[in-house]
């Protein structure tokens, strides 16, 4: 792969300096403008100050990026499995090197606070990376045992071009999510970003470039949804779309995919309930909900935004959740002492708020926050103070996925009050429950309608471990073993291993 096309040097609101920025979009191999030359503002959430221009892909550049990912998938997919697991074991390594560098770009174009970024999302990101790298060479077929005389064995094959959506929340660690099963399984990806952060992933790509990736296997096309998105989804090439964000997109992506009975596979909006019980470890309780709500402002499609407390500890629960909520250190991403960073753009902010006022018309009592900080350092970015509201379970901030840190509140009785309330809503995604009693752990975890559930903690992931929801919250998965399976099919294979004549019609 050929590199090149990069944006000026950029000087950071603390003054630091960056090194130059990927400005453009990845087809074939080549960093290319925009066809028409047409060009998106990504802009630093912190102060809304412009960073860089990035090439705008409509439906001509995916065509292109199309063509050239089907013209590198023979070569991709006939290379042997244990090859292409060492070009993402390579990519790995280079991630982790450059984990500092990672992480600044990460902050200043998501708003996430940069010992996140750090110690979170990079990390993640390149143990994905290994994970798939290792799985490779690992990910095998089936022998079926069938009548004397014949072989039947079942080979999983790549399903070809694939095209791949990723939201604007987590960029760095959804696009290794994305590419390191597809690309692992011998498909070749045509990715986009979102526009409002594409920045890590084209750093990705130029990583690619550097490391020796054939090219044309990787492509990424910067665009808006309903251009670049909604033709890739669209594209009759395509064999699979993969797409993370909101539910209300995700029925468009499927309607889009009908023209060539495309696969799907969706992770979509979340509503979390995260339930406390009154046996709870209170400190541990809270500190987890904190975490399950508040990290990354919030906008996590699997974050606890329902606290569903026991009535006995509702009062000693919530003393101490709001005085942890107003102590949440709000600042400047690349400030290595904020714990909270602004949300993604000024667009959401105003959304996230406008759910307080609706918190109030439906009869909702603010705890916290519930509103953007007035310190002057702050002003001009997209900043949200910790919200707490207590509301009922019906409330349109208790059923609607705000997105950000806004967190509801109510209580319940018993065992099935708590779990009525956590099953109430449309989607299921994420869940969490806080409790001592091991048998009313997992009682409760197999009764939550919910594709990953967490005892005792809250967010943890793992590129072993599935992730993926039901109802409104989609389907498929991504990672693990699932993974591997959404991204091949299986090919039935039979041998007439003793050269019989068939029976019927034998002359």
């Amino acid at each position: 792969m050929a590199a090149g096309g990069r944006a000026s040097p950029k000087i950071l609101p603390d003054g630091s300096f960056m090194s130059s920025i990927q400005n453009k979009l990845f087809i074939g191999g080549r960093f290319v403008d925009a066809m028409d030359g047409a060009t998106i503002d990504v802009l630093n959430p912190h102060d809304n100050s412009l960073i860089t221009r990035v090439a705008e892909a409509k439906a001509a550049d995916v065509d292109a990026a199309v063509d050239a990912a089907a013209r590198a998938f023979p070569l991709w997919s006939g290379l042997p499995a244990a090859e292409r697991g060492k070009l993402l074991l390579k990519l790995a390594d280079r991630i982790e090197a450059e984990a500092d560098a990672l992480a600044r770009l990460e902050a200043i174009d998501t708003g996430h606070p940069i010992r996140d970024a750090r110690n979170i999302d990079v990390m993640r990101t390149a143990a994905c990376y290994r994970y798939f790298g290792g799985m490779a060479d690992k990910f095998q077929g089936s022998l079926v045992p069938v009548e004397a005389g014949f072989l039947n064995y079942v080979s999983r094959v790549p399903v070809g071009v694939v095209g791949q959506i990723v939201p604007w929340n987590f960029p760095l660690m959804f696009t290794s999510w994305k590419l390191g099963p597809a690309l692992a399984a011998g498909n070749t990806v045509v990715m986009k970003p979102s526009e409002i952060t594409p920045l890590s992933t084209l750093r990705i790509a130029e990583m690619m470039a550097e490391i020796g990736f054939p090219e044309g296997v990787v492509n990424i096309v910067v665009g808006y949804g309903a251009t670049a998105g909604q033709h890739l989804a669209e594209h009759p090439a395509v064999g699979k779309i993969s797409f993370t964000g909101s539910t209300g997109i995700g029925r468009r992506i499927v309607q889009a995919s009908q023209g060539n009975l495309k696969r799907v596979q969706l992770e979509l909006g979340g509503k979390g309930a995260n339930i406390v019980f009154d046996d709870a470890n209170l400190a541990a309780a809270v500190n987890g909900s904190a975490w399950a709500i508040f990290h990354n402002q919030g906008q996590a499609c699997i974050a606890g935004s329902r606290l569903i407390i026991h009535e006995k500890i509702a009062d000693e629960f919530l003393e101490r959740f709001v005085a942890l909520a107003t102590s949440i250190r709000l600042g400047n991403p690349l400030d290595p002492e904020t714990e909270m960073g602004p949300l993604t753009s000024t667009v959401h902010r105003d959304r996230v708020l406008s759910y307080v006022d609706i918190a109030r018309q439906q009869g909702g009592e603010v705890l916290a926050g519930g509103r953007a900080p007035t310190q002057p350092e702050l002003a001009q970015g997209c900043y949200v103070e910790p919200t707490i509201v207590r509301a009922k379970p019906t409330d349109r901030v208790s059923q609607e996925e705000v997105f950000g840190p806004f967190v509801t509140v109510t209580t319940f009785g018993d065992d099935a009050d708590a779990l009525r309330i956590a099953n109430s809503t449309e989607y299921g995604l994420g869940s969490g429950l806080w409790t001592r009693d091991l048998s009313r752990a997992h009682k409760v975890a197999r009764d939550i309608r919910a594709g990953m559930v967490w005892i005792n903690s809250y967010k943890r992931v793992n590129p072993g471990s599935p992730f993926g929801g039901v109802g409104q919250s989609g389907y498929g998965r991504e990672m693990g073993f699932e993974a591997m399976h959404d991204y091949t099919e299986a090919k039935s294979v039979w041998v007439n291993v003793d050269a019989q004549i068939p029976p019927h019609f034998r002359r």
